[in-house]
């Protein structure tokens, strides 16, 4: 249109296209959904951004885009509570066909009105949000609880009747033998429930816990800590928000002297002992296998009762079976590596739990898995987490 100015048609057609995509605010719209990600310096170059950086920058160019059909693949990772709140707001005005993986249970909560498990190699749809899902999810496992029951109760009396056949078969008999294997693989398919119960016997705490006397921490210009003092208390469950940069990891890292205070002191009780689960996670040695990286730990777990737990035992607890034990550890998935991770805490016996973003990265079922041991942990808890769901159910209080 502007090579020829004559042409009034391609003017129109121009114009119509402008409307079309809402491009006359174009420069308006770009920035303000990179600003609400948090990617103010425009100048910035990308090989010079952080990975959360060139994740958040991969989000914003799909919207601005603003497409019919939007794949999405765990959008909340790297994502602090501002923004994911603002992108849920964005996605309830948007006209878009959202497509998605993710494990935020508070994103499917309010952003979904369908969700499709896969389970066991099989797809389930629900036609609802999150508390629609868990809701008919329970249905249908009770059901299917239910058919195992019922299958376990025909095994029994399969069982006796092959016990009583003659080894010779008529074909009316092998058909039914046949029938019996079936019965018999049903009646043991019963689903192991994500639920851990270990009792971790706990070096008693003292009456000193950890003890924060004035401390102080910056990086160049940007103020972590300014004279901060703060005393735990026994059994206290702490949970630590805020946005992305602002130095929660720091905290953490000054709290167990990975990195050094510029002023002030932390004063850890003689009878704690700290387990500290970093975002950074292990680090196997080539070839290792599952069992081999919690061995170097300890063969044992002292647990409440003079009772003790192997390592294997410990593993199958937090849902690696015994064939699972002797995989090598590069083949795990993220979540089996998540969950192995905290294994390696844990045998160690902490009795004050410090958790950097535990959740992230974490299919639903490790969550439970954690969720459930959390729940019942009897010692200190120190959280760092984005996760809104998790935060709630594990925390006293922020």
């Amino acid at each position: 249109a502007l090579e020829h100015p004559e042409n009034e048609e391609a003017y129109q057609k121009a114009f119509d296209r402008m409307d079309q995509f809402n491009a006359w605010d174009f420069e308006t719209q770009f920035k303000q959904i990179l600003f609400k990600l948090k990617l103010e310096d425009l100048s910035l170059k990308v090989k010079n951004m952080s990975g959360g950086q060139k994740k958040r920058l991969s989000l914003a160019i799909i919207l601005i885009n603003r497409p019919d059909l939007l794949i999405l693949d765990e959008p909340t990772n790297h994502l602090d509570l501002e923004m994911i709140e603002w992108l849920e707001s964005y996605f309830a005005k948007e006209n878009i066909t959202l497509f998605m993986v993710t494990h935020d249970r508070f994103f499917l909560e309010r952003v979904c009105n369908e969700i499709i498990e896969l389970d066991n190699g099989k797809l389930y749809q629900y036609k609802g949000n999150y508390s629609y899902y868990l809701e008919k999810k329970e249905e249908r496992l009770a059901s299917e609880n239910a058919s195992i029951d019922k299958a376990q109760n025909l095994f029994k009396k399969e069982l006796e009747w092959m016990r009583r056949q003659p080894k010779a078969r008529t074909t009316k008999s092998k058909s039914r033998q046949d029938d019996f294997y079936v019965i018999k693989q049903k009646a043991e398919s019963r689903r192991k429930e994500n639920q851990v119960e270990l009792e971790i016997n706990m070096e008693r705490m003292g009456s000193k816990i950890i003890e924060l006397h004035k401390i102080s921490k910056k990086f160049g210009d940007k103020v972590i800590l300014d004279n901060f003092s703060f005393d735990f208390q026994r059994g206290e469950r702490i949970g630590i928000i805020g946005k992305n940069g602002t130095g929660k990891s720091s905290f953490l890292n000054l709290l167990t002297g990975t990195i050094p205070l510029d002023s002030g002191k932390v004063i850890v009780g003689e009878t704690i002992k700290i387990g500290y689960y970093t975002q950074s996670g292990i680090n196997p040695k080539p070839g290792q296998r599952v069992i081999d990286v919690i061995k170097e730990y300890g063969e044992y777990i002292p647990l409440t009762k003079g009772k003790i737990i192997s390592a294997s035992q410990l593993l199958e607890r937090f849902l690696f079976d015994s064939k699972k034990q002797y995989d090598f550890v590069e083949k795990l998935s993220g979540g089996e590596l998540k969950r192995l991770y905290l294994c390696t805490v844990l045998i160690q016996n902490p009795n004050f739990l410090i958790l950097d973003e535990p959740t992230n990265d974490l299919d639903i079922v490790t969550l439970n898995v954690l969720e459930s041991f959390l729940m019942d942990y009897p010692g200190c808890l120190l959280v760092v987490s984005h996760d809104r769901y998790f935060m709630d159910k594990i925390v006293d209080y922020l």
